[in-house]
């Protein structure tokens, strides 16, 4: 599970690129009981979403022409310039070069072989979100991949995430996490684009879920405020009642009311 004692490779930051900033954070507001806290010229607009007065993710308004309307994930770095020769070697490419941002840490964006858009972000000042796991925060990240082996060899190679497979009811799921960490440090997915009807003839792509209290309420919350149930709440044991989601934009994400821990 993600935790705030964030180690490389594991996600730290996650952040809404929209092209109605104000009209999204309304949306996202009333989901998640975030504080939105908009960004002055000095940070170009890049406004803060909080929870409880902690940093629960960030936003920015984006041209719609330019860049798609979705959710980035960012990974935790201590060489982000390490890391963007890393990605290209690897068979990635270099969206925006390694930078600073303002003291606060330094950042670069990538895609992987398939096309798919990540981040890192090597900190500074700010270490990364300020709270994860709790309701209305981060809790999980899934990869919606054409060839899951491909993309473990990728990630692995740069970040050299530890890959394992946990098994279910007519299949196995591959489950990821930091090197050097325990298997209940797991942190995301590799999904077969195929295997989920929700997915298919979708092009790849990296999802955040948002922990909630109750899957179906915050469901039909979305709808009602313009945005799209894309799979119906569904539960899985020993898992949880989660739900897809895509806000009034098109941003696609996931909530997810987990199970209890065994023995919680």
């Amino acid at each position: 599970m993600l935790t705030t004692d964030y180690k490389d490779g594991s996600p730290n930051w996650v952040d809404l690129g929209t092209p109605d900033l104000d009209g999204a954070a309304g949306f996202y507001t009333g989901l998640f009981g975030w504080d939105y806290r908009p960004g002055g010229a000095e940070a170009g607009g890049y406004a803060m979403f909080r929870l409880d007065g902690k940093i629960a993710a960030g936003g920015m308004a984006v041209a719609p022409e330019e860049v798609r309307t979705a959710w980035t994930l960012y990974f935790q770095n201590s060489d982000a310039d390490a890391t963007a020769a890393a990605v290209v070697k690897a068979g990635g490419t270099v969206a925006v070069e390694p930078r600073d941002v303002m003291g606060l840490g330094r950042m670069a964006i990538f895609a992987d072989p398939a096309g798919v858009t990540f981040s890192v972000w090597q900190p500074g000042r700010i270490e990364g979100l300020g709270v994860v796991t709790d309701v209305g925060s981060l809790c999980w990240t899934e990869l919606y991949t054409h060839d899951v082996p491909a993309a473990a060899a990728f990630y692995g190679s740069v970040f050299g995430w530890e890959i394992g497979e946990m098994p279910f009811e007519g299949g196995s799921y591959t489950v990821v996490r930091a090197a050097g960490t325990p298997e209940e440090a797991a942190f995301g997915g590799l999904v077969p684009i195929g295997a989920d009807p929700v997915e298919d003839a979708e092009r790849p792509y990296w999802t955040p879920y948002f922990e909630v209290d109750d899957c179906d309420v915050t469901a039909a919350g979305a709808e009602e405020s313009g945005g799209k149930v894309r799979l119906s709440p569904v539960s899985m044991e020993g898992v949880g009642r989660f739900a897809k989601l895509a806000d009034p934009y098109g941003a696609r994400f996931a909530v997810i009311a987990s199970a209890p821990a065994p023995g919680a």
